[in-house]
């Protein structure tokens, strides 16, 4: 496994160790930094984050309750590959959470939020137009934010915060299939 942790923990955080260890993987699971497949070594993820073992353990198996990680008796942790059926399942949760929220906003959204929502298609517009990939997933992402936050339904924002990065994972694979971005395009000018 290439270094790609190089931050160490700040060991006077109040945070547990296990914690930190936690959110830094689950950051570069999700960002796509350890592929599905890779082995994940106890002592090695220790050794670039500065920290012992034990924190480590508990960090990934954590992460293997929520499914970004399998365990393998005697083998380790490897991250969770993503089956059709999972990439299915999510799409499901995403169109039926997305539809629902895109129905509340539109009751609910106050002019300055919409005034917002169409500067935000407008940069992914521009940003799909440039071809910057962070650019164009910073904008979708707000965007797809904004309308959750307007449709003023606090457990459906919670419920959404905890699939959070499982769909964030999917819709990036899925944003910049070939001729995709287009249909984004379509798809948001729609929800206005």
């Amino acid at each position: 496994m290439k270094k790609l942790l190089s931050t160490n923990l700040d060991l006077g955080s109040y945070m547990p160790l296990w914690e930190g260890a936690y959110q830094i993987l689950r950051e570069a699971i999700v960002e796509g930094d350890l592929a599905p497949g890779q082995h994940l070594a106890e002592q090695q993820l220790a050794e670039e984050l500065g920290i012992s073992r034990t924190p480590v353990r508990e960090a990934l198996r954590r992460l293997a309750l929520e499914g970004f990680v399998v365990m393998v008796p005697r083998r380790g942790a490897y991250v969770a590959g993503l089956s059709l059926k999972d990439m299915n399942d999510v799409f499901e949760l995403r169109m039926a959470l997305e539809g629902l929220a895109a129905y509340l906003a539109a009751q609910r959204i106050t002019p300055q939020e919409l005034t917002t929502l169409k500067e935000l298609l407008d940069q992914l517009e521009t940003a799909i137009v440039s071809g910057i990939r962070e650019d164009i997933i910073d904008a979708d992402t707000r965007f797809h934010a904004l309308i959750y936050s307007a449709s003023r339904n606090r457990r459906l924002i919670r419920i959404v915060g905890n699939l959070s990065d499982q769909i964030q994972s999917f819709r990036l694979q899925s944003l910049f299939a070939p001729g995709r971005l287009k249909e984004t395009i379509q798809e948001h000018k729609r929800l206005l």
